[in-house]
């Protein structure tokens, strides 16, 4: 396989898995405002501040009075910024394309009726009516991609490949979501009562992660600061968790580096010093330093996925 044809497939899997995760984003902050039991959280300027904080374009001044609208389109359907999801399925057909020969059938025309869903999506639609449909058609989309990964394609190198982009970004976009509801939570405090570690935030943080049934089932109480970065972040059996995500990731990386000698060098090596550091973390002294525990494990996983792409796919 050619390094280029490698990368193609490392992004496809990054770009389908990117798109997702802001799609439940937009989805959930939106709606459970409505049913949030302090009025900071319901306040329509505040979800739309929280939406663009995650997608790496904050707004911080507070004078400033967002449009509904304008906020929707950008990260939705502006097809001119490289971040909305418009131009991430974008990226991932593209991606597709160049990997024509390795994928099936079945996962390219998967791929392409996503594209075209998206592509012919009403912007009218979508701002004003549209953001429920939109958001749960993507979300449904890619579950069947993965669907499509999973079940038609040889579990081979070109397999490994892909999965080892969706759980590098698996585990960027939950830090990313982590981080933009932290923030959410230290502004909401104080407001109707409500304190840090118990806020209506901490709720909405599982629901964006597909996570709030299974925290419920696994701690049998309401999620508080404490339990919810625990099940996210630590929990190896919490298939969101950054935990589980960094263990997908060396699982995958051994089908391409298979040696069992001593490499300091190696991507696997990386992998498995970060994965070993996270392992034996316990959450208090993580919530110590919440700020920077999540810079310290972005720069690790984008420390993870330039060694990769220098070792495995640079051409």
């Amino acid at each position: 396989m050619l390094a280029r044809v490698a990368n193609n497939l490392f992004w496809m899997g990054r770009y389908i898995e990117r798109s997702e995760h802001m799609a439940r984003y937009l989805n959930v902050n939106y709606f459970s405002s409505l049913d949030a039991p302090n009025q900071l959280s319901q306040s329509r300027q505040f979800v739309l501040r929280s939406m663009l904080f995650m997608v790496g374009e904050p707004e911080y001044d507070d004078t400033v009075t967002l449009n509904e609208e304008e906020v929707l389109h950008k990260i939705g359907l502006n097809r001119d910024l490289p971040f909305s999801i418009i131009s991430n399925i974008k990226y991932a057909r593209e991606n597709a394309n160049s990997a024509r020969d390795l994928i099936s059938t079945e996962l390219y025309e998967a791929i392409n009726k996503f594209y075209y869903f998206i592509l012919n999506y009403p912007v009218d639609t979508f701002v004003k009516r549209g953001l429920y449909d939109f958001t749960v058609n993507i979300t449904e989309m890619t579950a069947v991609l993965r669907g499509k990964i999973r079940g038609t394609l040889l579990h081979d190198e070109v397999y490994a490949i892909i999965m080892m982009g969706m759980n590098i970004e698996r585990a960027t976009q939950i830090i990313r979501i982590i981080n933009a509801k932290y923030n959410d939570a230290l502004k909401a405090q104080g407001s109707y009562g409500d304190k840090f570690s118990h806020s209506f935030e901490w709720t909405t943080l599982l629901k964006c992660a597909e996570a709030y049934d299974m925290m419920r089932r696994f701690y049998k109480k309401t999620p508080t600061s404490v339990t919810t970065l625990e099940f996210l972040i630590l929990n190896p059996n919490c298939p969101r968790s950054i935990m589980n995500s960094l263990n997908q990731v060396y699982n995958h990386i051994r089908v391409l580096d298979s040696s069992l000698r001593y490499n300091k060098n190696s991507t696997a090596f990386l992998v498995g010093r970060v994965r070993a550091e996270y392992q034996y973390k316990y959450i208090e002294e993580i919530e110590g330093d919440i700020k920077k525990f999540i810079n310290t494990l972005l720069n690790d996983l984008t420390e993870i996925s330039q060694k990769m792409e220098k070792e495995f796919f640079n051409y």
